[in-house]
């Protein structure tokens, strides 16, 4: 199983998410996917995704767990897109905007060399990066048109109304609906923002309360606010949401069927400790079963600590050996990257309306180039 790699460019702003309604304009399929068949356009048609979302600078920029507020978690995110080496004993750097993976060999993010640095681009060592951080920061404000919203604006640390929730989230949503694909969407977070989230999105989605998604409830997407939780050990994975618990230990597959048998949204608490007693590699990822001969399900997880060293990613990819076997064997990240893993371009998801729709789409033309050599 292959992907593609994602190159990232410094984003344009853009931020209209009141075209047409908040729908994004829908080009034709041949625009849209120039280089598969109309055999394979109806395949991707048919096909069910299930989406694994994070929320922390993925859809939503802050943090519950390290009260970071907009501005923090925005400056956060920067200090691990960007890159440079430490050269007799002075840090140095490689790049001139940042980007998801390094610009060349030897080069490491900020963060990894040096961890969380308040203030990085106001009075840090990223201020070279400050004009990147205020265009974002800026597209990130609530309307100034309308009221504060109790549940979907939030005050950040200047006093300014921001966005809570991404609304290239909600885009998402919409876009998927208008195309007729059918889905499912877990959100999984070592947070804890997961109840008040699910909450929020209910009302949202149920109430038409997001004054830029009015449309809304017209999907017809249940939400279950019931959060359930994802827990490992050495003798494998259980999952729990209400009277639900299943074990890896009744078979891998029953995990994988459950999830694929989702309808709505729901969400999960995966297992912190977990990762930490693995040193935050692969091992002790967020787990996520995938099934590569499966032409009817395709799970795609989206995070932004998703990164193709697999000694300090944050998934743990386990891909069956063969149809309904219920034996699994860990895929390194670089495998399935732009296949069933999206790692999150915060500042693309920020400045552009469709960025997940597009990436997901990405990931249905791959996996569907895939499945077709898999099954000869």
């Amino acid at each position: 199983m292959s992907g593609s790699q994602n190159s990232c460019e410094t984003p344009k702003p853009s931020n209209d998410y009141r075209t047409n309604g908040g729908i994004a304009e829908e080009s034709s399929d041949s625009e849209e996917h120039p280089s598969l068949s109309a055999s394979q356009l109806l395949s991707l048609k048919r096909k069910k995704i299930v989406l694994h979302i994070d929320l922390n600078n993925t859809i939503l920029v802050s943090d519950a767990v390290t009260k970071q507020g907009t501005a923090a978690a925005l400056e956060y995110f920067l200090s691990t897109v960007t890159w440079g080496r430490m050269a007799k004993g002075k840090w140095e750097w490689m790049c001139e905007s940042p980007s998801l993976l390094p610009p060349c060999e030897g080069a490491v993010s900020y963060y990894s060399q040096f961890g969380r640095v308040v203030g990085f681009t106001k009075a840090g060592p990223g201020r070279c990066f400050r004009k990147v951080f205020e265009e974002h920061l800026e597209l990130l404000r609530w309307p100034s048109d309308l009221p504060a919203h109790k549940e979907l604006s939030v005050k950040g640390e200047d006093g300014k109304l921001y966005h809570w929730i991404l609304p290239s989230f909600f885009q998402l949503l919409q876009d998927l609906a208008s195309q007729g694909i059918e889905f499912s969407i877990f959100f999984r977070t070592f947070g804890t923002d997961l109840p008040r989230l699910l909450m929020v999105v209910q009302r949202a989605l149920e109430h038409g309360t997001h004054p830029l998604f009015p449309v809304l409830p017209q999907l017809k997407l249940s939400v279950d606010t019931t959060p359930g939780q994802i827990r490992c050990n050495t003798k494998g994975v259980i999952l729990i949401h209400g009277e639900t618990r299943i074990s890896t230990q009744d078979g891998e597959r029953s995990l994988y069927r459950y999830l694929s048998s989702s309808h709505g949204l729901g969400g999960f608490q995966d297992h912190f400790n977990w990762w930490a007693q693995n040193t935050y590699t692969i091992m002790g990822g967020k787990p996520l079963w995938i099934d590569p001969f499966d032409s009817t399900i395709q799970h795609i997880f989206i995070d932004d600590n998703i990164r193709q060293n697999n000694d300090d990613t944050i998934v743990h990819p386990k891909v069956f050996l063969d149809p309904e076997s219920s034996k699994t064997r860990t895929a390194s990240i670089s495998e399935l990257y732009d296949l069933c893993l999206i790692q999150t371009d915060l500042l693309r998801a920020i400045s552009e309306p469709s960025y997940f729709t597009q990436r997901i789409q990405i990931c249905m033309e791959n996996y569907e180039r895939n499945l077709r050599q898999q099954l000869g």
